[in-house]
């Protein structure tokens, strides 16, 4: 019985190291999509505060060139 286990036992640890290693792979290889996504989360971020702050300056410009259409129309009204 021992004959047999021994030969059954150095089997089965040679998958488990097998296994082990292709295990150690996958998460090498999820460690480095991890980081890239991190790096794009990071892109996106800086590119999503970017176009707030463009929204914002259009905004900005809309209201005032808004606020000068008045104006004008307000003159006009008066003066007609």
């Amino acid at each position: 019985m021992l004959e047999t286990a021994l030969p059954k036992l150095e089997q089965l640890i040679e998958q488990l190291l097998v296994k082990n290693q292709s295990l150690q792979q996958d998460v090498a290889n999820l460690n480095q999509q991890n980081e890239q996504l991190k790096s794009q989360l990071s892109d996106l971020s800086d590119e999503s505060e970017t176009l707030q702050l463009e929204a914002l300056e259009q905004e900005e410009k809309h209201n005032s060139t808004l606020n000068k259409i008045n104006t004008l129309l307000n003159r006009l009204e008066q003066e007609a």
